[in-house]
């Protein structure tokens, strides 16, 4: 057993030092709660709603402030944080990145957004379409950063290559809000893996940060307006019986695995119209 706690933010545009104070303040009401789990929503540093140039001058690399305090603030609350930044890539590459720093402080890794949504792709690059597990203190974890989780297979291999927990930080809209309530709880019930999805709240962004089970049930959810510190538990026995009740995975290796390859190269038809 172990305690996740999801922090829902408004960032304030442009405002890194602002939206820094505020997180660290999250991030230490939830020490006070002995979480073992930290988690931040995508781009909470900086604001979405920047152009090119705006997140040029505010993006980091992974040895910069966002993540030297991160680590800084994982020992003092001796608590695993993943936590979303600007990464300011290779030449004048910028990247939506998520770094996963340990109870320790270590650097377990850095993951960049594949799947870039709309104006994303006119501003970032999109990262290696790779989805690796990271060990823990509160065990394996894999992420999928916002619009990677409305495809099915980034999911299916995070828990083939065994996920315990998908962690979802993002800035998922208003008008895309029903979609967050159906395609979390899919992935989680899909995979028999718990899913938590940490958004933003406020500037077209629906809030609802949510934590479900391995059996696609919704056992913790945020507001749909306002910042939040959403704290939860759970029972990891609860997923290896929810994998013996339903074994989606253990069918897939043992049947299906040669042949369905997420991803792979063999194309689906498309009809005619």
């Amino acid at each position: 057993m172990f305690q996740v706690a999801a922090i829902q933010l408004t960032p304030i545009m442009h405002d890194v030092d602002a939206n820094l104070k505020r997180g660290i303040d999250f991030i230490r009401k939830a020490s006070e709660e002995n979480v073992d789990l930290i988690v931040l929503p995508e781009l909470w540093t900086t604001g979405y709603y920047l152009s090119r140039n705006a997140f040029s001058l505010l993006a980091e690399t992974r040895e910069g402030r966002t993540v030297s305090l991160m680590q800084e603030e994982a020992k003092k609350a001796d608590a695993s944080i993943i936590c979303p930044f600007v990464e300011k890539g290779e030449g004048d590459n910028l990247h939506i990145s998520v770094a996963v720093i340990d109870n320790d402080g270590e650097l377990r890794g850095i993951v960049r957004k594949s799947m870039l949504w709309g104006r994303e792709a006119k501003i970032f690059s999109p990262g290696e379409v790779q989805y690796p597990v990271f060990k823990t203190k509160v065990g394996t974890i894999g992420i999928l950063i916002c619009y990677e989780m409305e495809f099915p297979e980034p999911s299916r291999l995070l828990a083939l290559a065994g996920a315990e927990i998908i962690v979802c930080p993002s800035v998922w809209s208003l008008g895309a809000s029903h979609r967050w309530d159906i395609q979390l709880p899919a992935r989680s019930l899909d995979n028999t893996v718990y899913v938590l999805g940490v958004n933003t709240v406020g500037n077209h962004s629906c809030g609802k940060s949510k934590l479900i089970s391995p059996l696609g049930d919704l056992l913790a959810e945020a507001s749909d307006k306002k910042e939040e510190l959403m704290i939860r538990a759970i029972d990891k026995e609860a997923l290896y019986w929810a994998r013996e009740e339903i074994p989606y995975l253990e069918d897939y290796r043992n049947k299906l695995h040669d042949k369905l390859t997420p991803g792979g190269a063999k194309k689906i038809p498309v009809p005619e119209l």
